[in-house]
């Protein structure tokens, strides 16, 4: 595939008359259609985005703003997180060796997922008030279940059907979805909470989820496929399956190369860092500084907003041009830089001055990490066997990282000043930087049979 045009089309196997009725006889675009796929993946990252800036920031302010304590919030988060550490092991080998589906190879999965998603958040119209956290951690722990299954089953499908000198500007795509789905998340769903409670809130955060989830249900993964069908393909050009025993050797080969053990130990120790600053900052905004809570909110969502679109396009552009390692190393040395100018204002005592330049240096350039980030990691697994299930590994082993920073953080404010933690995750970005010089570090030597793939 290159980079110029979309791969040629070739007609799926049909499955009888469940395909035509299921597709309701309708023309319908699909992912085979360069345009389409970047709508259907903006929409979906929108999606998860929208959710996460209703839970980790909106949510999470409205309840520092009611005097709950960060550790109490952090561990409500750690428990909603515990989904996306598994990632690999409940979704990834489902996902990999699927095959037959008449809906499509991967996407009905994703189907499956964003129905389980929207069941899930309508469990928070049964929950009382939102000082319930028992209540609120299992309805997103059961919310998050099904949003990993849906990330996994999408990024198979971008490694399926985007060519990877587009990697860099989906990576873009996909991101700035997020992040408007975030800033949209923190900056209406904060102004919901305050002013009308948080029922109504919770309502909303339901219809506009199921907008932006229309998208991966209406649009087809090639032609042929069933638009919605239970049957499967008797004639399926997936091929027979791996044995998953052996599926499991081929991805342990994979992730025991040198540079695989580098890339895990970078992403969790990068992620656990910038969590252990992020969510007790913001606590002390609000408890200590006397921040407004819906405020910082809005300003937390437009900084992320704007280093999000305009500045993800950049950083996709150049990752397709010049290779995801040059801004990777740029933007490691630049965040390492901004946590240690902000570990400096905070032991100065400019913490609440400052609290804008500081929420800027701290939230705009490691968001623009992941940017980078997403397409080294995909060109480390692409042609291996597994490769979803080796990609979700390193997705898993950062959000276990943010997991463990957001839960560690709790039990570090009363020992460790916030100045000394931006002053340990700056240390961190350091070597972070350092360690993606090598050139090597996604493009190892491969060895025979590394390029199978399922």
């Amino acid at each position: 595939m290159s980079g110029a045009e979309d791969p040629p089309v070739r007609a799926a196997p049909q499955a009888g008359s469940a395909v035509a009725i299921a597709s309701f006889g309708m023309r319908l675009p699909t992912l085979r259609d360069r345009g389409t796929r970047y709508g259907v993946f903006f929409a979906t990252y929108l999606y998860q985005g929208l959710v996460a800036g209703f839970s980790l920031t909106a949510l999470a302010n409205h309840l520092a703003a009611q005097g709950v304590s960060s550790a109490e919030v952090g561990v409500h988060f750690a428990i909603a997180g515990l989904p996306w550490t598994v990632q690999p092991i409940l979704w990834g080998p489902l996902v990999d060796r699927a095959s037959g589906f008449a809906m499509g190879r991967r996407r009905a999965w994703s189907v499956l997922a964003i129905l389980g998603c929207h069941a899930a958040l309508a469990g928070l119209l049964l929950v009382p008030d939102a000082r319930a956290l028992g209540a609120l951690g299992g309805v997103f722990l059961v919310h998050s279940t099904f949003a990993a299954l849906l990330d996994t089953a999408c990024d198979r499908m971008v490694m399926d059907h985007v060519p990877p000198g587009e990697l860099g500007r989906m990576s873009a795509c996909t991101r700035a979805g997020f992040v408007a789905g975030t800033s949209l998340g923190a900056g209406l769903f904060g102004w919901l909470l305050a002013a009308y409670g948080f029922g109504f809130s919770t309502a909303c955060l339901l219809a506009t989820a199921i907008l932006a989830g229309l998208p991966i249900l209406l649009v087809r993964e090639a032609p042929g496929d069933a638009l919605l069908s239970p049957a499967r393909r008797p004639s399926a050009g997936g091929g027979r399956k791996v044995p998953f025993a052996r599926f499991l050797r081929r991805l342990a080969l994979g992730l025991r190369r040198p540079n695989a053990l580098r890339l895990v130990a970078l992403c969790f120790s990068v992620d656990g860092a910038l969590a252990l600053f992020e969510l007790p900052f913001s606590v002390d905004l609000v408890q200590a500084q006397g921040w407004d809570a819906a405020g910082l909110s809005r300003l937390q969502a437009g900084l992320a907003f704007a280093g999000g679109t305009l500045g993800a396009l950049g950083i996709g552009l150049w990752c397709d041009r010049a290779g995801p390692l040059p801004a990777l190393r740029t933007l490691f040395a630049a965040s390492a830089a901004a946590f240690l100018a902000t570990a400096c204002l905070i032991a100065g005592g400019f913490a609440g001055s400052a609290g804008p330049l500081i929420l800027g240096f701290t939230n705009v350039l490691p968001g623009l990490l992941i940017v980078a980030l997403v397409p080294a990691l995909m060109q480390a697994s692409r042609g291996r066997a597994g490769a979803a299930t080796q990609f979700e590994v390193f997705m898993a082993v950062m959000n276990l990282g943010s997991v463990a920073g957001g839960a560690a953080s709790g039990a570090l404010a009363p020992v460790l000043p916030l100045s000394g933690v931006a002053l340990l995750a700056g240390l961190v970005l350091v070597g972070a930087a350092a360690l993606v010089r090598r050139p090597d570090l996604i493009l190892p030597r491969q060895r025979p049979g590394d390029a199978r793939s399922l």
